[in-house]
Order: C-alpha cells, then structure tokens, then sequence
C-alpha cells in the first residue's frame, strides 16, 4: 500500500472534510443511540445531510483545488445539492415506474372481507401500541418536514395549542384506520380481498399504511407479492419498511416485526 506523499496537503481540501463530515452524520445517531437511549430527532434530516455532504466531496475531489476560491467552492456546492435532489427523487420515485404495481387498481369489492367490527377489535389496539396517545398537539420532528400530531398520529388539520381526549383520541383512530382500508383495499385484486385478508391480516397491511401512506403501502413489493398469491413473502415484506432517513430505526424495526407477525398468524 502507497502513502499519499505530503498528506497534510491533502488534509487543507475541502474535499475531503466534507467526506469526513459525510461519515460523521452517518454514524452520529448511533452514537446518540447508544448514549441517550433514544433515536435522534430528525433522521431525515441527517440522513440528507450527510447525503449532501457526502456529493460534495466526491464532486469537490474531482475539482482543482490548489487554488481555492469562494467562487469554486460555490460551483461545487450548486452541482452537490442538484445531484443531492437527483439521488433523492430517483429513490422517491413510485414503485409503478419500477415495475413493482399493476397498471390498473383492483375494484373495490367486498366479498369475503372481515366486517369493520372485526377489523377495528385487532387494527385499533395494535395501531395505538406504536402510535401513542398524545391528547396535546406536538411537532413531530422525525417526519420530513416536521408536522403539528396529536393523539394517535393523527396529522390532518392538526395545529399548536389542539388538545382532546382520550375518547376524542379513539374514535378519531377508528375513523381514520377505516379511511386507510378502504384506501388500501383498492390496491388489492379481488382474490386477495375474497381469500387471502383475514381481519389480522388487514390490520397488519393497514398499520403499514398509516405509517408510511397509502400509496406507499398500496405500491409495495407487499402487496404485489400478496396479490400473486405468495402470502409469505408479502408478509416479510412488511419487514423491509424499516427506515427513517435512510437509516434503519430499531422502534420501526419492532413495530413492521409486530406487523410481520400480525400478518402470518393462522398460516401454517
């Protein structure tokens, strides 16, 4: 192995303090884990950042930089957060585009589907273990951008200063579960609806979907592998969802492993 002649030079490019400082916004959170028992506040944030930073060293370490200037350096900053925004839209991009979604929604039918009492009595308790209850509005920092929740996750018309209660709480959740089924159930074919979504089963996708969004949830190797019948694989699938801001989060690693759980149970 070669040694970089005269390396304190190296060490006065931008180039590569933003690399270390790309490294450093990666492992941080885990640092804070370990340190303060909980996950960071805004991982979306970091993960850009680092993102971000990480884009400008390589772009910076393609450019001359014996002579620097704050002109350059701007230069390198504009190319590093328009490939930043690049690398995050073709990781936003919807999973129709990558093959993964039939071309038409399957209609909505109800044959063979559990009742809504039968889907509330398991959907409303699990959904409210990894929600939590907050009777006052708080500004939740991991979602990106931050967002005014209150009660169990409930963010639709939500501002400063709201405060319910309990029961307020409940019957919000229910309402809103039942909006994301019925959301969700138009991304399943009728065969899925009629013989493969048993009531734990529908809580479990539907708990999927009230975190991450119907459509997210609708456009997921989840639901394509349970539409094609592979019930299994659809289940682990529910797994993958694990990640806030580019990082996995050991709260949504047990909270898709409940689901996970939830979705399998009664398969032989």
């Amino acid at each position: 192995m070669k040694i970089v002649p005269n390396i304190r030079s190296k060490m006065r490019a931008y180039s590569i303090w933003s690399m270390v400082l790309s490294l450093a916004l990666f492992i941080a959170p885990e640092f804070y884990y370990a340190y303060a028992g909980t996950e960071i506040a805004s991982p979306y944030l970091i993960g850009r950042a680092a993102l971000f930073f990480g884009v400008f060293g390589v772009v910076g370490w393609a450019v001359d930089q014996t002579v620097p200037s704050l002109w350059r350096t701007a230069q390198v900053a504009l190319i590093s957060a328009a490939l930043s925004a690049l690398v995050m839209v073709l990781l936003a991009l919807p999973a129709r585009v990558m093959g993964q979604v039939p071309d038409v929604l399957a209609p909505v039918t109800q044959t063979g589907v559990a009742t809504e009492a039968e889907f509330l009595r398991i959907a409303t308790p699990h959904t409210a273990l990894w929600e939590g209850l907050r009777t006052t509005a708080y500004l939740d920092r991991i979602a990106y951008p931050p967002v005014w929740t209150v009660c169990y996750g409930e963010t639709n018309g939500v501002r400063q200063g709201d405060t319910y209660t309990a029961q307020e709480c409940a019957s919000m959740l229910g309402r809103q579960l039942l909006a994301y089924r019925d959301g969700l159930h138009r991304y399943f074919t009728p065969k899925t609806l009629a013989a493969r979504l048993p009531a734990t089963r529908d809580a479990a996708f539907v708990g999927l979907a009230y975190n991450v969004g119907i459509v997210g949830a609708g456009r997921s190797t989840a639901v394509r592998r349970l539409n094609a019948g592979d019930i299994t694989g659809g289940c682990d699938a529910i797994g993958w969802w694990n990640k806030a801001g580019g990082r996995v989060v050991r709260g949504l690693v047990n909270r898709r492993n409940s689901e996970v759980a939830l979705c399998k149970e009664g398969l032989a």
